[in-house]
């Protein structure tokens, strides 16, 4: 771990990842304590009120500190997808490294099953999802882990049928271990490496997706403070403050800018000949 941090580092785009991806985090534990006001506090009086002293951010259309709604909504929006992309990494993991251990036409038919659903985009099919669960944060979470799973599928597979031909699973194959086994504790901890470089540039890719769903009117729905819903209550009103639409859309992109420099880091960290 610690010639991982080294090599991440030492890598531009890696120490920069580290450091967003670091403050997000902790923007993510600790934001609610660091709000100044409550988030669905309504303040008439204060409405539209452009950057200041005591809006660092400025306020919305009916006077709610944007700042707060923002350190609030991290854990709505980053938490939510991080744990929808870790669902569908998980699931895919398996997916793939099962149909690399069964081969034949088994692998073929899971395969192909997995190439039709990817044939399908990941917002067509998170819409097409929730559309039929219904609105709300966690059908949004479910059809996002549903759209990564494919993909994840995919990649896992590739890597494992290089791990089906060591002599480590031929040799638990003799001793005449179980499938179930074989495939979660020879090979699967084995195409960890790709996985995890695989999974952290997914956030970014949940961050904006969830962020879509909730712009749609079917992800997070009034009064929360997820940012993706907080773009969209705000664009009737940017002729009267800009800044109600720009933050964040900003911290949107923070996010994924952060996740993806970070799985260039690790991709680098973890490639053997680097």
């Amino acid at each position: 771990m610690t010639e991982l941090m080294r090599r991440m580092l030492r890598s531009p785009q890696g120490a920069l990842g580290l450091v967003l991806v670091g403050l997000i985090l902790l923007v993510v534990i600790v934001g609610p304590l660091l709000a100044p006001y409550n988030p669905e506090t309504f303040a008439p009086l204060q409405r539209y009120k452009a950057p200041s002293a005591q809006f660092l951010l400025g306020t919305d259309q009916y006077g709610r500190d944007i700042l707060s709604r923002l350190l609030f909504g991290a854990r709505a929006t980053v938490l939510l997808a991080v744990i929808a992309t870790a669902m569908g990494t998980l699931a895919g993991a398996l997916i793939g490294t099962t149909s690399a251990y069964l081969g034949g036409r088994s692998d073929e038919f899971i395969m192909r099953t997995v190439d039709a659903v990817l044939s399908i985009p990941s917002l067509l099919m998170a819409l097409l999802i929730v559309t039929l669960l219904g609105k709300s944060s966690l059908n949004a979470l479910l059809a996002i882990a549903i759209a990564f799973t494919p993909g994840m599928a995919r990649v896992t597979r590739s890597v494992a049928l290089t791990v089906r031909k060591q002599d480590y699973v031929n040799a638990a194959i003799a001793r005449g271990e179980s499938a179930g086994f074989i495939v979660w504790r020879e090979m699967l901890p084995n195409v960890i490496s790709p996985i995890v470089v695989e999974m952290t540039v997914r956030v970014a890719f949940a961050v904006m997706l969830f962020a879509t769903l909730s712009f749609l009117g079917l992800g997070a729905q009034p009064p929360a403070s997820e940012w993706g819903l907080m773009v969209a209550e705000s664009r009737r009103f940017m002729h009267l403050s800009p800044w109600m639409i720009l933050w964040p859309s900003l911290a949107v992109a923070l996010v994924a800018i952060g996740f993806n420099l970070l799985g260039d880091g690790l991709r680098d960290a973890l490639n053997p000949r680097t």
